[in-house]
């Protein structure tokens, strides 16, 4: 981790690995077509093992860093909590279907058919309905955000995830006129989210309590390049599958880029004016703003694949989201690094 910035060296340039893994993995799909078949073979109720091995190393991770016992002390000033399970789960799904909705079905018409522009709203909506577990840390930490706060805000976050992410998915996919294969999304919610929650917390509790704390974080510290690589390797099979659409169609990922950008940028909005509008201080309005303009892509990801498949326009939508997240973030944070004076003086949260 820099020192200097609070965010690694791979994760300030996971754009650049993203656009890296693409290349690699259509030229894969194109010269090597042997591997992708041979990996898809392996599979299980239409889930791909050798992904899902790799999406449980970035998980998993996510998961020891998120501290449940911070939940007991959610009452002591809730109204940043309020703030982000209402953009979380109220707004910023069903903005993002209507915004997506907008583009492909009337500003992008010419570019996709129905069914195609069908697919990517889908990917939108999975995206939408997944808000950022992990990464929300590093832009608290960039934005001198309350780190016990922050902690607070993404465990209750995660536990709404469990019960409320499957409804809403296949509510809007429903709206959508996508055939919703129920046992397939719950299925990816248990390998995917509570599979690895559960892992976490073990682990987590069992190594504090036998070893320590110091013992603890050398354990998280030992996954940190683990995350992205399985992130990156799990890119690079995707597009290995993916690479007849984006070679035939490279406009795809600037088109689907536009709203998921536009989306993220009025998420952030909304929720950082709500802050201030509610006379928050500026280490909590920063991570409220920023844990809802971003997402738990891994999860959308995953969910993607098991749904739709690993060649699918849905999965494509969703590893758009991972290429434009980090810049666009990373552009939020130094917005609300400039904007600190909005706020009043930090006083007692």
């Amino acid at each position: 981790m820099d020192k200097n910035t609070g965010i690694s060296f791979f994760e300030r340039y996971l754009t650049v690995w993203v656009v890296l893994t693409m290349i690699v993995g259509v030229m894969i799909g194109k010269y090597l077509p042997a591997i992708p078949n041979f990996l898809s073979q392996f599979e299980y109720a239409n889930v791909s093992i050798p992904i899902a091995i790799l999406i449980w190393l970035m998980i998993y991770p996510m998961m020891l860093k998120v501290d449940f016992t911070s939940i007991k002390n959610v009452g002591k000033n809730p109204k940043g909590l309020y703030i982000t399970w209402i953009v979380n789960w109220l707004i910023k799904p069903f903005t993002m279907f209507l915004i997506a909705s907008f583009f492909f079905n009337v500003v992008f018409k010419g570019y996709f058919s129905g069914e195609e522009a069908k697919d990517i709203i889908a990917g939108a909506i999975i995206l939408g309905a997944a808000p950022c577990t992990a990464m929300v840390f590093v832009w608290s930490h960039l934005t001198k955000g309350n780190p016990a706060y922050t902690v607070v805000q993404v465990a209750t976050n995660d536990l709404i995830i469990l019960i409320a992410f499957t409804p809403i998915v296949a509510f809007l996919l429903g709206i959508t006129g996508v055939a919703i294969p129920w046992d397939t999304l719950i299925l990816s919610i248990v390998l995917f989210l509570v599979i690895p929650l559960a892992g976490g917390m073990i682990s987590r509790s069992y190594i504090i309590k036998s070893k320590g704390q110091e013992a603890f974080d050398n354990y998280v510290h030992k996954f940190d390049n683990i995350t992205i690589m399985g992130l990156l390797l799990t890119l690079v099979i995707i597009f290995s599958f993916q690479g007849d659409i984006i070679l035939n169609n490279p406009t795809h990922i600037l088109l689907i880029s536009v709203p998921l950008i536009i989306q993220t940028v009025f998420i952030f909005a909304v929720a950082y004016l709500a802050a201030r509008f509610f006379k928050l201080p500026h280490s909590i309005a920063a991570p409220c703003g920023m844990i809802g303009a971003s997402n738990f892509f891994e999860l959308a990801v995953a969910v993607a694949i098991a749904l739709f498949g690993v060649n699918s326009l849905v999965t494509l939508t969703t590893i758009v989201g991972v290429l434009v997240e980090v810049p666009v973030m990373l552009a939020l944070v130094k917005f609300a690094n400039n904007t600190k004076s909005w706020f009043k003086e930090e006083k007692n949260v």
